[in-house]
């Protein structure tokens, strides 16, 4: 590594960020480069965005072309690449539509909005009420925030948005304790990104299923960090045993570029008014365009087939460090390429310790929940990536 620092001290961001930041100057395929010329191996892509890795001729050819004819027009008129990218979203699925968005918290904000209005003109009045799972995490606006039940998030922040209830994940018994006719929507994600990767049980999914169906109550499946190919799948919901109304879409949609979808059923788009919902930037020419490219070639059955195998290739190594360090190892969890494992540090270290022992040694990583190892590479990445990878953790977990 550099003996040039490469961190930045205090910049001019908000303190809700870190102090210090790592600044990355370039990537390639799947690793990444910081200002001082440091190379690290690309375990998060961005957070689970980059699902197609740096340095993309593709993509930014696609985004030139488009910026020169047109870069944005509002949602007063649309363009060819929104529609020929609507239509290939919304068949997909049971959908009738798609809302374009900027983000994953708007994806939900409008799939909350959709739901409410839903609910008031097919049930009435007073049939409102929101469910999501402790653990979840969607978003940091205020709706997406109110069913995002971690203190440290919502505190600071109270009063949230009214008549939000809680229930454990994959608790069928609570499920169906709470559930009734005042309920608008459930939101859950298959597999909890940042809450620790928890996936949901086949018996929650079909009560979940019976219940929604029971008392007209939509279910939305955040798909925000498993949609788009990242478990193997187009979506993760259909392998889990979930049958959602709404699908909310972000992270990968289009390459890294801000862009959301949230996709909705005929029995919703049938009901919706001129003016219930809307966006300035959702949906532009840009993002339109090189998300269509992206979404073409995560769709496609090889290449999905090539993530499911990478996973399996994933899961083994992580096995493999179960193996090697038993008593430093729990819980392997997750599918596809968005795995975790657990860890069981000794006292003064937590998995903070492990992520930035590994970007020293070459390697970025993620964490979720309070003591998983989370891993999300770029889709492309290569079997030997993997393996070099788990490789460094393992060293780093023998200094531990």
């Amino acid at each position: 590594m550099s003996t040039i620092d490469p961190f930045v001290h205090n910049p001019p961001f908000p303190k809700n960020y870190a102090s210090d930041f790592l600044v990355m100057e370039k990537g390639k395929g799947c690793y990444l480069w910081d200002k001082s010329g440091n190379k690290y191996l690309d375990f998060g892509s961005g957070i689970a965005v980059n699902a197609l890795g740096y340095g993309r001729s593709d993509l930014a050819k696609i985004a030139e072309k488009q910026m020169k004819k047109l870069i944005h027009i509002s949602n007063l008129f649309t363009t060819q690449p929104a529609l020929e990218f609507a239509q290939a979203l919304v068949a997909s699925g049971p959908f009738a539509a798609v809302h374009f968005g900027n983000s994953g918290t708007e994806a939900n904000e409008g799939a909350m909005k959709y739901a409410r209005v839903y609910s008031l003109r097919t049930k009435g009045p007073g049939k409102h009420k929101f469910l999501s799972f402790r653990n979840a995490f969607h978003g940091r606006t205020f709706g997406a925030l109110s069913l995002t039940p971690t203190p440290k998030y919502q505190a600071p922040y109270e009063p949230l948005v009214p008549d939000v209830y809680y229930c454990d994940y994959n608790d069928v018994e609570g499920l169906s304790k709470i559930l009734d006719d005042s309920f608008a929507a459930v939101m859950l994600e298959p597999i909890q990104g940042e809450g620790g990767l928890n996936s949901v049980t086949l018996e929650f999914a079909q009560k979940l299923n019976e219940l929604c169906a029971k008392f007209n109550i939509l279910m939305i499946a955040d798909e925000i960090q498993t949609g788009i190919g990242r478990t193997g799948e187009i979506f993760a919901y259909g392998a889990l045993g979930l049958k959602p109304d709404i699908v909310t879409l972000s992270k990968p949609l289009a390459g890294g570029l801000p862009l959301s979808a949230t996709l909705i059923p005929k029995k919703v788009n049938d009901i919706i008014h001129v003016g219930d919902h809307g966006t300035t930037f959702g949906g532009g020419p840009v993002t339109s365009a090189v998300g269509l490219h992206v979404w073409k070639i995560i769709t496609d059955p090889v290449f999905l087939a090539g993530v499911r195998e990478k996973g399996l290739a994933l899961r083994q190594g992580l096995e493999g460090l179960q193996k090697q360090f038993p008593n430093l190892t729990g819980e392997i969890r997750g599918k596809g390429l968005l795995q975790g494992i657990q860890l069981v540090l000794p006292e003064g270290k937590d998995v903070s310790t492990v992520v930035n022992a590994c970007r020293e040694a070459g390697l970025i990583i993620l964490r979720s929940g309070t003591n998983l190892l989370r891993i999300a590479p770029p889709l492309v990445i290569s079997k030997n990536e993997i393996a070099k990878g788990v490789e460094i953790i393992g060293k780093v977990l023998g200094t531990m």
